[in-house]
């Protein structure tokens, strides 16, 4: 089985054959989320930044299921001093996994929590799973960098923040999505709080009226990889 579900906000899990991964977890507090960890395999966490609709449930996670949490090098030492388990790599860094690969690469966007001043930089996600690519861009500006990890990597899957306010609004996301040439779009980060709600259809009508094909997901929806 290879499959990509999403959570809500921007956590996903993907379940490959044995393994289970947990991309930015927030599930306590998120009004979208219905997923209960416990009753699912969870074997890596994958954190985009420190901000705690991002980082979310990873630690207590990580705790409860021994999971290795991977993220930037600030974050992992802040993570493991929480008592879980988690690996820091950096900007430009590959690990390889049973499942597949992962590349951290840029984002625009802050990253701390009240505990943590400072949690190192922002990062988005460039998933290899068996050939099938899959870019999570963590929160982010619109940003020049899309050109290149779209000529360089071209992911077949980009999951994109739309909410605007704290991250690109539709419109950049359109013309982000454009310049990765991925064929699926599915958005993120958008209608879970008042100050991101978007017409979500509009955001759809842009990116099918570029050629690519728009998949707003719902909460606990997936896609077969």
């Amino acid at each position: 089985m290879r499959r990509l579900t999403y959570i809500g906000h921007s956590a996903f899990y993907i379940e490959k054959d044995w393994d289970g991964i947990l991309i930015d977890p927030f599930i306590t507090g998120n009004p979208a989320a219905n997923f209960d960890f416990k009753k699912k395999r969870i074997t890596h966490i994958l954190v985009t930044h420190a901000h705690l609709d991002h980082l979310g449930d990873a630690i207590a996670i990580s705790k409860a299921t021994g999971a290795q949490i991977i993220t930037v090098f600030e974050l992992a030492n802040y993570c493991i001093e929480k008592g879980a388990k988690a690996i820091g790599v950096n900007i430009g860094g590959t690990l390889k996994f049973n499942w597949g690969s992962v590349k951290f690469l840029p984002a625009i966007h802050s990253s701390s929590n009240p505990d943590l001043p400072y949690g190192g930089l922002a990062s988005s996600l460039l998933l290899d799973i068996e050939g099938t690519t899959i870019y999570h861009a963590g929160d982010t500006a619109l940003m020049s960098e899309f050109s290149i990890i779209g000529e360089k990597y071209n992911p077949y899957y980009a999951l994109l923040p739309v909410g605007g306010y704290y991250t690109m609004d539709i419109y950049d996301a359109a013309l982000a999505a454009k310049m990765l040439f991925s064929m699926e779009i599915i958005p993120m980060h958008y209608n879970t709080f008042p100050n991101i709600k978007v017409d979500i259809q509009k955001f759809k009508d842009l990116i099918e009226e570029q050629g690519q094909k728009c998949l707003p997901l719902k909460a606990n929806e997936y896609v077969e990889l």
